[in-house]
Parts: C-alpha cells; structure tokens; sequence
C-alpha cells in the first residue's frame, strides 16, 4: 500500500458537514460515506490536492468535492438516449419508443388506477379487458368466434400457447423453421419449457405436406409454424404455407400454432402493411392461434399477444401460466393507447410508424443543418447516403434508405461516440469506416437540437487540453 501524501479530516467530521447541508437526507447515510471516502483517498494519496488553507477549508472542499459526484449521478434505471444508430427497434435501447399517447396513458396508470375494477358494478374487474376490446377490434373485425389475450412478450404468448394446447404431447417444427433470436429466444427451448415434446419434420431448406402428415399421423399433438424473422433461406426451398396445413391439421383435429414474430420484410417500408397481413392474414388462412410481438408490429410497449379462436384463447387464460405471464398496468396502458391510436387512424403518431414514413429529402435537410452547425465546432462532417435496419430480431435484410451525417475527423470516432455516450443526453450513433454516422432516421425531429447541443459540446471537451 503506497504511504500517504497528506491526510483528510476525519469521514466523521465530513460526515457532519454533509449533513449540515442536506446531503445525508438527500442520498442516504451510506452512500453519502462511500463518497466522502471515495475522495478523501483521491486527496490522502495526491490524486486530488485541493489548494486550500486550513483543515476547515479543505474538509468544506471535499465536501464540496463529494457533493459533486453525488449530484453528477444518473437517475436510477434506463436514462434516455438519442438514438442515431439507424436501427429503428434497437433491443439494447428498448425497441420501439412510446408514442406520446402512450408515454401520458402510463402516466394515469401509474397511481392508483382501475385495473381490476369494473366502475359500473363496484366490483372486481378484469385486466384483460382494457385491451382485449380493441385488439379484436383491430384484428377480428368481420371474423366471428375469434378472442384475444395480452402477456409479457412474444416468447410468453408463445410458451403459453404451446403448454396450452400439447403439454405432454409432440409439437411438429419443421427443421427450417426452428429459429433463434439473440441469445435468449430459441424455439426448441420455449418447447421444452412448456412441456411439449420437439418433433423436428423436413430439412433445413425443404419441409413437404408428406412430412407433416407423417407426424400428425404418428400421434403428434400440434403443429407450430414460425416466421423466420431474422433470417431466410434461398434457392432450393420448399416450405408448406399455413393454408395447406391448416387442411391437414383439421383433418387430424389437432390446432396450428402460428408464430408471427416481427412479420418484417425485406424492405422496411412494407413493414406498415403487414399489420393486416400478420397475424389477421394467418388466422384467415387457417391458423388456430397467432402469437406476435406488440412493439415490434404495433410499436408499442413489450407485449405478446394471443390471436385465435375463443375457445383455445379461453383456456390460455385459464391456464396457471396466464397469471405468471401477465402484464403490469404499466403495459397495459400503454398498449391500449397504441391500439387506439391504430384504430383512430392516428398511426402517424406512433414514432416507429412516424420513422418509416419520413422522407429522404426531409432527413437530408435535417442532416444538412446538423452537419452544418457541428462543422462549426471544428468537426468534419458530410451528409451521406445509408441504410436504416429494423432490428429487434429482424434480421440485417429488412432495411431501408436512409440519410445521416458522418464525422470523419479531427477527433478519432471511437473517442468521439464515447464522449457523446458520456455526456448529459448520451447519444448513440454508430461506426462504419472508420466514421462516426449519425443516422436521421431513428432520431425524432425534435431531438435535432439536443443532438448538435451534444455533439459540439463532445468536440470542445476533446479539444480541451488534458489536465
């Protein structure tokens, strides 16, 4: 242990001085120490000397040195960032950002609220209620016997309807379709979890009508169709659409399970179409139960929704696993003010709706200003062509046009995007090249300003003289 260069007050005097001042109240006893500590080693061993006169003035400066890292700490849970990565539902920045309805929906939820209550009787009401109306409003308009139920997300609706409808009983896959999504979701897995038995049919690439009437016929108790969200597989394919197996399950009397994933395509702008397509399209087709994700298609909050005939949905609810899997008021709030904003034909006002609909010509001219105003800074910016992703297990295909700005100096760009990573409203962009992109896309117009605040106040902190 290196021997001290000079030595604080005691942590029980600086203790009493940051009570004076309310700092013990403000961030408790314990935290407050393990600062005054923090600092009283940075001055003990000359890290840090404040040029004072008196141990009086030097305990006030430590203080006041504490007080500081303790101000300067963020807010407890995810921080709000700038999202100028391009990738429009990015997991590690929460998917899909509320839209305004939403974000003042969890506002009123956040009290005490009526969750469970119904205000016409006075008694207990139930949670699925404040979204069940709407999404067979959206999504069984004209379809009879239909129903619906809200979970947690994508991989619950789908692990209840599975425990569902073959707890105990062989689920057909086809092989091509046994997909995995990050590191967490994994379609064998979620089978197993629900006590379904994994009966894989077909080859990676070709799946027949054969090979599933050969597994319905040797007992199987459901089959499981999914989308491939993140991925696909060209050239010498073959796979069996759900209107084709739909027959063969009804012939057996056995329910197909469809899961929808995101439903992206290729090309982000399609996105907005499949709404209709996926999953209203496949219980057209046939399917029994459609499981989807409702940030990733509805861009809403994290949800999993359970689509199908009101028979299959009704025992979903009833089963044990609904009540571990259901959603807190929170969720529900917010999904409910997404639907309706989808029902009202407010769809604009979703921001995920809103960034695919924006413009080349109006994110160049934003690009543009903000170019300018950080070349202002010393930086060296250009408006470049690029492509923005859909992310959230979308795969790197489902793309589109995009505009952003890219700095390609003075300042190294893995320096540049920690700093704006550091800073007050942490920014986040991406590197290509060498570059440091910013792409317009995924930033809302009206973070146009933060995001130049941000970027020139990175320059001048680089351009700083160290010490």
């Amino acid at each position: 242990m290196p021997t001290p260069a000079a030595f604080p007050p005691s942590i029980d005097r600086l203790l009493g001085l940051a009570a004076d001042r309310g700092l013990v109240a403000r961030f408790g006893r314990g935290r407050v120490k393990s600062e005054l500590r923090a600092v009283a080693d940075l001055f003990r061993y000359g890290e840090a000397a404040p040029r004072v006169d008196g141990e009086a003035a030097l305990a006030e400066r430590l203080v006041d040195a504490a007080a500081a890292r303790l101000w300067s700490r963020r807010p407890p849970g995810p921080a709000r960032v700038v999202n100028a990565t391009g990738v429009l539902l990015h997991t590690n920045l929460g998917r899909a950002p509320l839209a305004e309805a939403a974000r003042a929906a969890v506002l009123r939820a956040s009290g005490f609220s009526t969750l469970e209550l119904d205000l016409s009787t006075g008694g207990r009401g139930r949670r699925g209620e404040h979204v069940r109306p709407l999404l067979l409003e959206l999504f069984g308009a004209g379809r009879l016997g239909l129903d619906a139920l809200a979970v947690t997300n994508a991989a619950a609706a789908l692990l209840l309807a599975l425990d569902t409808v073959a707890n105990g009983r062989p689920v057909v896959v086809s092989r091509g379709e046994l997909v995995a999504i990050g590191g967490d979701f994994r379609v064998p897995s979620i089978l197993a979890r629900s006590g379904a038995t994994l009966l894989e049919v077909g080859t990676t690439n070709r799946t027949t009508e054969g090979d599933y009437r050969e597994a319905l016929e040797a007992g199987a108790g459901a089959v499981l169709k999914v989308h491939p969200s993140n991925y696909r597989i060209v050239g010498f394919t073959e796979e069996v659409p759900i209107a084709a197996l739909s027959k063969l399950t009804r012939q057996h009397a056995v329910p197909l399970v469809f899961d929808a994933g995101s439903g992206a395509t290729e090309r982000l702008p399609e996105l907005a179409l499949r709404l209709d397509e996926l999953p209203s399209g496949a219980l057209d087709a046939g399917a029994d139960l459609v499981c989807f994700s409702g940030d990733k298609l509805l861009g809403g909050p994290q949800a999993g929704i359970l689509l199908g005939g009101a028979e299959l949905v009704g025992r979903a609810s009833r089963n044990p696993l609904a009540r571990a899997l259901r959603p807190d008021k929170l969720a529900l709030a917010a999904l409910a003010a997404t639907l309706d904003l989808h029902l009202s034909g407010r769809r604009g006002e979703i921001p995920l709706y809103r960034m695919l609909a924006a413009d080349l010509g109006g994110l160049a001219t934003r690009a543009e200003a903000i170019a300018r105003g950080a070349a202002g800074a010393g930086l060296s910016c250009a408006v470049v062509d690029t492509e923005a992703v859909a992310g959230g297990g979308s795969g790197a295909e489902a793309t589109m046009e995009s505009r952003a700005v890219a700095i390609s100096g003075p300042f190294p760009a893995g320096e540049l995007a920690s700093r704006l990573r550091e800073g007050d409203l942490p920014v986040i962009g991406r590197i290509e090249a060498g570059r440091l992109l910013l792409d317009l896309r995924t930033v809302a117009p009206e973070e146009d300003s933060e995001l130049l605040e941000a970027l020139v106040g990175a320059a001048r902190s680089l351009a700083l003289p160290e010490g």
